[in-house]
């Protein structure tokens, strides 16, 4: 048996060293049951303690739960998990009692608790009233009348493999996650096969980066592999940096061990002996998370010198990265690794050939990496019987907007928008009519209606003008603007231009500032302000061609995509901004037009003394009017105005 550092848990250390493919006497198995928490001997309260939890108040639903416990000496375990997903449910509490299955609750407010936990731990009975639905569980009793969380409409389409413990193990538990079947993949992966052996099965798999381009990873991976060189290095992005995209993080804080597992495995296919995971200064959960979880493979000897008697050595550092988004891209990633300017240089050479600190390296994403485990587990073939002909495996998507249930899926390629939209995502919120969902982040592209029915995978996407990207969906419906969206995301990509080369950094701005034109009021100072309106919309296309074509890295050649998209599907948009200078939907406020209806009007003066421009005038308890030239559309009257006097246009 392998001498384990520092490690007292003889039985994790059995089966660690097992080889008989988890052919366990029943005593081990048994113990085994424990640690995954299905042969309990007293209650457990989980609690939902991702960042998204504890945004909806999963802080103070925990701390409820310890007074309350601690109030009436109930020996119970509390442990707090990541997010299962369905983030607009938080703040979520599971409650397993000895024999039965593990039940959800969703929405436990810290009011919510003592009614909750009194009635099922003192009266054995099930609110239904809060509840998300039971877990299945071959060795305890179902309840009766309660439905099972994998029926729920948002869970039943989905495919779990990245997401398969998010939510619901203890993500700084290694004893939990190893007796469930953790690493053992990984040391499968060490005596079983060659480093060749590992490239050539995930080339087989058919996985494709999830970072963004899709590259084929196993083709990658050999790039680096048939190098030669004394160091190479592998580097897992974490640095999300898309508005509306959270998945890395969420799979580190709730399975930060299949992230490390999916990294050994794959820096002994490239013949890696040092590794870093570059995650954002702002994912302060992950981070606690992942050093903790760091420690324990390092305390089981997984990570370190001569891993389990093979020889093998392998080490992983955290770098944390200061939130610039061009850090996204691998070259400006290894720069800022190496203590540089984060910048992006030409290519080539590719990193895979000459990377960090000059030597061999590959980098791949959270979600690539955390596929690893299951496909050397249940093979390439399994994996590649999922998705489509190009696309194979799972996909993680954020879904935030305007939709019923919000939160984090995975979905077996070839998905269609339309199932996520209202199969998966419970459609619009408030009856409303879908309009568009922007896909890929700031480098992706918008999905109409009339698309909808378009499978999800990187070819098809691209055919209609998106890109998969890193995986947010960002839903919207007839109240958005989609000039505004375009605004927003250009603005964004404007201030995280890294400004090494001018077609980005001023391409960007010009397109800003277009756009900022025809979404304000026209300045009637100027007598050739209208005339800089038309000609900037006439320039806009020609100036996104040129960006496309001659930026220096992916962020600049994808930035106008987001205008280039809404200009194809949503032209009639612009066109009523320029010609008629009306925003339908009313989010480019200050193309709002205010008046006042003067049968409303009672003459109270509050929207005159509210007005920053002075812009109203009127006696006191007479009618007052708003003069067009002064008003500012800031919507400061109607805020204040108690008789609903003020009509916006």
């Amino acid at each position: 048996m392998t001498v384990m550092n520092n490690s007292k848990n003889f039985l994790l250390a059995e089966v660690l060293n097992n080889t008989s493919n988890g052919n366990y006497s029943k005593q081990i198995d048994t113990e085994l049951s424990v640690l995954r928490n299905e042969n309990i001997s007293k209650p457990i309260i989980f609690v939902g303690a991702g960042t998204c939890g504890l945004g909806a108040g999963a802080d103070k639903t925990l701390a409820a739960i310890k007074e309350y416990v601690e109030t009436n000496r109930i020996d119970v375990d509390i442990i707090e998990t990541g997010c299962i997903g369905l983030c607009s449910s938080e703040p979520l509490m599971d409650i397993q009692i000895p024999g039965r299955n593990r039940v959800s609750f969703e929405k436990v407010t810290a009011d919510q608790v003592i009614p909750i936990l009194s009635t099922v731990l003192w009266h054995t009975i099930i609110p239904l009233k809060k509840v998300l639905g039971q877990f299945a569980s071959d060795q305890n009793r179902a309840w009766d009348g309660v439905n099972f969380i994998h029926e729920h409409p948002f869970f039943k389409p989905q495919n779990r493999i990245v997401l398969q413990n998010c939510g619901i193990r203890n993500p700084i538990s290694i004893e939990e996650y190893i007796a469930a079947g953790g690493y053992q993949n990984y040391l499968k992966t060490l005596r079983n096969y060659s480093p060749f052996d590992i490239c050539d099965k995930i080339e087989q798999s058919g996985l494709r980066g999830r970072g963004g381009g899709g590259f084929p990873a196993g083709r990658k991976w050999k790039f680096a592999a048939q190098e030669q060189s004394d160091q190479k290095y592998l580097i897992c992005n974490a640095d999300e940096g898309d508005p509306g995209a959270f998945m890395d993080r969420a799979v580190i804080e709730g399975d930060p061990h299949r992230l490390i597992e999916g990294m050994a495995i794959a820096a002994y296919g490239i013949g890696a002996t040092k590794a870093y995971v570059y995650i954002r200064a702002e994912y302060p959960l992950a981070l606690k998370r992942l050093n903790i979880a760091l420690d324990q493979a390092r305390d089981y000897g997984l990570l370190g010198k001569n891993i389990f008697d093979s020889g093998v050595d392998f080490e992983i550092k955290i770098k944390m990265g200061a939130g610039a988004f061009v850090c996204g891209e691998e070259t400006a990633l290894i720069h800022s690794i190496e203590g540089k300017r984060g910048m992006p240089r030409p290519r080539p050479p590719f990193p895979a050939k000459e990377g960090l600190f000059g030597k061999p390296t590959i980098i791949n994403n959270v979600e690539t990496l955390a596929n690893l485990p299951t496909i050397i587990e249940k093979g390439e073939e399994w994996f590649a019987s999922i998705g489509t002909k190009k696309s194979k495996g799972t996909k993680v998507f954020a879904l935030s907007g305007k939709v019923a249930l919000t939160g984090l899926v995975e979905i077996p390629m070839g998905t269609t928008v339309r199932q996520v939209i209202f199969d998966i995502a419970g459609g619009i919120k408030a009856g409303k009519k879908f309009k568009a969902v922007q896909i890929g982040g700031p480098s992706g592209g918008c999905i109409t209606e009339q698309n909808l029915d378009i499978p999800i995978d990187y070819d098809s996407l691209l055919e209609v003008g998106a890109m998969m990207g890193s995986g947010g969906l960002v839903v919207m419906d007839e109240d958005t603007c989609m000039v505004d969206v375009a605004k927003f995301f250009m603005d964004f990509i404007q201030r995280e231009s890294c400004g090494k080369c001018i077609p980005c950094r001023e391409g960007t701005r010009r397109m800003l500032e277009i756009l900022e034109d025809i979404t304000h009021k026209p300045n009637n100072g100027s007598s050739h302000h209208a005339l800089r309106r038309f000609k900037g919309i006439t320039q806009i296309e020609k100036l996104a061609k040129v960006i496309k074509e001659t930026s220096l890295c992916g962020l600049g050649q994808t930035a106008p995509n987001p205008v280039l998209s809404t200009l194809k599907w949503f032209r009639h948009e612009y066109e009523e901004h320029i010609f008629e200078r009306i925003c339908r939907a009313g989010a480019c406020t200050d193309l709002r037009t205010f008046t006042i209806d003067v049968d409303k009007c009672v003459g109270c003066m509050l929207c005159v003394k509210k007005c920053p421009t002075s812009a109203i005038i009127g006696a006191k308890k007479t009618p007052h009017f708003i003069v067009q030239d002064k008003c500012i559309s800031c919507g400061s009257c109607e805020q204040v105005c108690k008789f609903d006097a003020i009509v916006i246009n």
